[in-house]
């Protein structure tokens, strides 16, 4: 179509007719026409060599006129593509990096306002994607009257497609593919800017791997390359369309979860992620494994713009890292500074150390034909002057980050043995090493010397090692079992069956013992689970391979019951004992207390746990104190009102924005046990939480400024304007103790 009948086009709806008469004038010679012609023949030229293209639309956003070299780009004949939308044919591209606008294109021309440079995307009759550049202004009567647009088109795919991958190695980590941190940094500030604005909810999940930096080291850096691309791959086929995924830099990702705000949704997601990146990797042939930890921070609970949130996550992924590794953590107004508490709790224990703060407890191993003690597990304790009991899962791994750990463990093998030496010689003392101690080359040096300065029987020490001792040089590994084997001393394989279990351990290290771990014992009398079954196979393979199973973690009669059935010959837990100081072994050696019977409840409640919580009550108009004893996830016991009836219902209020909507069951003196209209939820450090909180949000239209969630209680000004009748209950005063 020659750009003469585009002119056609424009006098047919309204244009200049003067001008489409003189374009047809049968008078030749005039000026005029010499010029519309020379300037038709020069649009036409410019049409046919490709350079560009002429478009226009009707008053409805219908194409009136396109260039007949255009039609063949789109890949529809002219007559197909005439008297169409122009939003059927061309779409706003969102991932243009010049543009970044998410208003389509027919919201652009409804405007009516001049388009210049348009890059759209060609969205129908052509398998391959084009973009072209659309310029255009609108076209009125002489009485203000709209009729369509008039414009230009060129062809820009070669240069378009040229800046996307500029912008995709801006924003894309060329390792792995994800999202660099440039990206997700600019992502998470666009959602919460617009998320608070709609008052929407976004998690971030920020993690990093454990003993990466060990794989990289053993196994060299394209090893830990492959292994990086792995990972990515992993969270893509987990995370999917649900979120987007980022990778910051060395071995930390990112997740941003949108419109999510369950804690148990994201609890879930984040063992999901742990339990697959612990999953081993083949990296050419060799066996890698590693670990995971994962920080969970919640706008706009826990921050409202993107330093805020990112710092909760981060604090919240140091916990959960100190908490032991290979768990999750939501962040919580009481999370301190990761490197100065890690400094500040290095420091102190260093002190510790020096000034022989640190204790060893011992918790006894239980033949259960007759119920004697056979050896005793050394367990640390650490008693701060000021942090009060510190527990070995949050200073051992800071111990772990530094050589401090072979100081500590020195320490602790030296003092078990010299302890062990006051019990009968039929008694053995297990002793814990880290993976980072086992690899030190003086390690098999510091058990000779001990055994030597003590004077202890080489097989009365038992050496609990875990899998991670297999992640570092085999040669060196395989030496140092050798050399202590060749003491005597005995080596045990402890958490048996979680993580990374492979028999090609059992064949490979000349293990006396195999130790079940709790985490099978505490689930297993559930009906839904395998751990019955699993525990069976462990103490039948263990028994095959000539070796002993202990079985840990027993707490009740029904587990206890159950572990003996399926042929466990030695069991440790509290059923028996909790660990204890040597004075208090010494007392039963004493006493001839090595025999123990079992005691403990009758049936194992995996989630009930003891506390002293003050909380709020609110019943009606009013807000009580009280203090909670119990708690698990369906229900509490709780003490400090008196007069309470049973079928009350009650509100919660468990501080930082936690409400618990519940119903009284029991109810004796000051004391009563509710049940939650709905389950508590794993906090991924032991403790229990609600899947919601108060948002913000509500917080602020009770007058509160807008601002991430207090440490503290639910404000009473969201209870009204004061209580308007009588309290029914009677607060009582509650001691700890």
């Amino acid at each position: 179509m020659p750009v003469r009948s585009l002119l056609k086009g424009f006098g047919n709806a309204g244009g200049d007719r003067r001008a489409v008469a003189v374009a047809h004038s049968e008078t030749p010679g005039t000026v005029r026409q010499d010029d519309t012609t020379r300037r038709l023949a020069i649009l036409d030229d410019f049409e046919q060599a490709g350079i560009g293209w002429i478009w226009a639309s009707d008053a409805e956003g219908r194409l009136i006129y396109l260039s007949e070299k255009a039609a063949e780009k789109i890949g529809s004949p002219l007559e197909d593509v005439l008297g169409r939308p122009l939003t059927s044919l061309f779409e706003v591209d969102p991932q243009n990096p010049d543009e970044r606008s998410d208003r389509p294109l027919n919201f652009q021309l409804s405007a009516r306002n001049k388009i210049g440079d348009l890059v759209v995307r060609i969205s129908s009759g052509t398998q391959q994607q084009k973009w072209w550049s659309l310029s255009g202004h609108p076209k009125l009567d002489a009485s203000g009257r709209f009729l369509g647009y008039r414009g230009s088109a060129k062809d820009v795919t070669v240069a378009y497609q040229r800046k996307l991958e500029d912008s995709r190695l801006a924003e894309y980590d060329s390792l792995t593919g994800l999202a660099n941190r440039h990206r997700m940094e600019r992502r998470l500030d666009t959602t919460l800017a617009a998320y608070k604005s709609a008052k929407r909810s976004c998690a971030l999940l920020m993690l990093d791997l454990d003993r990466f930096k060990q794989v990289n080291d053993t196994m060299g850096h394209p090893a830990g390359d492959e292994l990086l691309r792995q990972v990515a791959d992993r969270l893509r086929s987990l995370i999917g369309e649900t979120g987007e995924i980022g990778r910051l830099g060395g071995d930390e990702f990112q997740v941003i979860v949108p419109d999510l705000d369950d804690r148990g949704r994201l609890g879930e997601l984040a063992e999901k992620i742990i339990n697959i990146l612990t999953q081993p990797y083949n990296l050419d042939g060799r066996r890698a494994m590693i670990g995971s930890s994962v920080g969970i921070s919640i706008a706009p609970y826990d921050g409202l713009e993107k330093d805020e949130l990112v710092r909760a996550a981060d604090l919240a992924l140091y916990a959960a890292k100190n908490s032991g590794r290979g768990t999750f953590r939501f962040y919580s107004a009481d999370l301190k500074d990761e490197e100065e508490e890690r400094q500040l709790l290095l420091d102190d224990l260093r002190e510790a150390l020096a000034a022989e703060e640190l204790e060893l407890h011992y918790q006894p191993v239980v033949r259960t034909a007759d119920n004697h003690v056979v050896g005793f597990e050394a367990l640390m304790r650490w008693e701060h002057p000021e942090r009060g009991q510190v527990s070995p899962g949050v200073f051992i791994p800071v111990a772990e980050s530094s050589n401090l750990i072979n100081q500590i463990g020195e320490w602790a093998i030296r003092k078990a043995c010299e302890d062990a030496l006051e019990w009968p010689e039929t008694v053995r003392v297990a002793v814990n090493v880290s993976a980072k101690q086992f690899a030190n080359s003086g390690f098999p040096a510091i058990v000779t010397s001990a055994l030597a300065e003590s004077g202890i029987a080489p097989d009365r020490l038992e050496l609990e090692l875990t899998e991670t001792v297999f992640m570092g040089d085999s040669e060196a590994t395989d030496a140092t079992f050798k050399t202590l084997k060749s003491l005597g001393v005995r080596l045990a394989l402890d958490d048996f069956g979680t993580g990374y279990s492979s028999l090609s351990y059992l064949r490979s290290a000349p293990f006396d013992k195999i130790k079940v771990d709790k985490s099978f014992v505490d689930s297993c009398t559930q009906k839904d689970q395998n751990s019955a079954k699993i525990i069976t196979a462990i103490i039948g393979l263990s028994t095959a391979l000539g070796m002993e199973t202990t079985v840990e973690g027993v707490e009740a009669f029904d587990q206890f019951d159950l572990v003996c059935d399926k042929g466990a010959k030695y069991i440790q837990g509290w059923i028996y004992s909790k660990a204890r100081p040597q004075e208090d072994i010494l007392e039963n050696i004493a006493s001839g207390g090595f025999k123990i019977e079992p005691r403990g409840p009758d049936t194992y409640r995996a989630d009930r746990r003891s506390v002293f919580r003050r909380i709020g009550v609110i019943h009606e108009d009013h807000r009580y104190n009280a203090v909670m004893r119990d708690l698990s996830t369906t229900g509490s016991r709780i003490e400090g009102l008196v007069g309470v009836p049973i079928g009350t219902g009650l509100v919660l209020d468990l501080g930082a924005g936690q409400l618990v909507v519940c119903e009284v069951k029991r109810s004796e003196g000051a004391t009563f046990a509710v049940e939650f209209e709905t389950p508590l939820v794993n906090d991924g450090a032991g403790g229990l939480v609600t899947r919601h909180r108060v948002s913000p949000y509500a917080l602020a239209a009770a007058g509160m400024p807008l601002a991430s969630l207090p440490p503290g209680n639910y404000p009473s000004a969201l209870l009204g304007d004061g209580p308007k009748s009588k309290p029914q209950f009677m607060e009582v005063t509650v001691q700890k103790g």
